[in-house]
């Protein structure tokens, strides 16, 4: 593995910083209310740093999302061949959850990164982005998949239709999550695990038995 120059490091060092203050005050004083003159100055670097690294605030405002969400694709990317397209899903995710957490705290504390999530669902203009964000990873999962298991996603249906559910349960989760008390990581990876283990029953063609008795979960 290639070991970052100083030149490179110094400008790791730079992006993490913005990132840093510009989620802290996002999730302290709000997304909107917060300027990016606000975050060039908490880290003493101009307008134009700035925007070397990042084109806009939502773009800062995803930087460790977008991280979060390449580690899982590359997970996936990763996966034996012989996995059934859900199993591989699921495994991937439950993978990246492993070990996001040392690459989270090397950009954020892992719990200012958990606030970050939680602000981004109450706020209508970055939930709006995270939804259009959203369908796109869903494209990208699908042609991932349709490519593992030989197929044209244009197609065959059945990619999309996996990884829609898929991500549905993923969408469910993290609602769930920011709903309970306990906000840590370890809770959303086993919620995301149990979650996902009631992917299968939630598809059974009935949740009753013939006596009319729901079935256990």
């Amino acid at each position: 593995m290639t070991v970052p120059g100083l030149r490179e490091r110094k400008k790791q060092r730079t992006r993490d910083a913005l990132t840093r203050v510009a989620l802290e005050l996002f999730t302290t004083q709000g997304y909107e209310r917060t300027t990016v003159d606000e975050i060039v100055d908490a880290v003493e670097v101009s307008q134009r740093t700035f925007f070397r690294y990042f084109s806009s605030k939502e773009e800062v405002a995803f930087a460790v999302q977008q991280m979060v969400e390449e580690r899982f694709v590359h997970a996936l990317g990763q996966r034996p061949p012989d996995e059934a397209p859900l199993d591989a899903m699921r495994n991937a995710v439950l993978c990246a959850w492993d070990t996001i957490g040392e690459a989270i705290a090397e950009v954020v504390p892992v719990e200012l990164h958990l606030r970050t999530y939680r602000m981004i669902e109450s706020t209508p203009a970055l939930l709006a982005v995270h939804l259009r964000r959203s369908t796109e990873m869903e494209e990208t999962i699908a042609g991932i998949i349709a490519a593992r298991e030989g197929l044209d996603v244009d197609e065959d249906p059945r990619p999309r239709i996996a990884v829609a559910a898929f991500s549905g349960v993923m969408r469910v989760t993290g609602q769930m999550w920011g709903r309970g008390t306990d906000q840590s990581l370890e809770a959303i990876r086993a919620l995301t695990e149990e979650y996902l283990d009631h992917l299968g029953p939630a598809l059974a063609p009935r949740w009753r038995n013939p006596a009319g008795e729901r079935t256990a979960p």
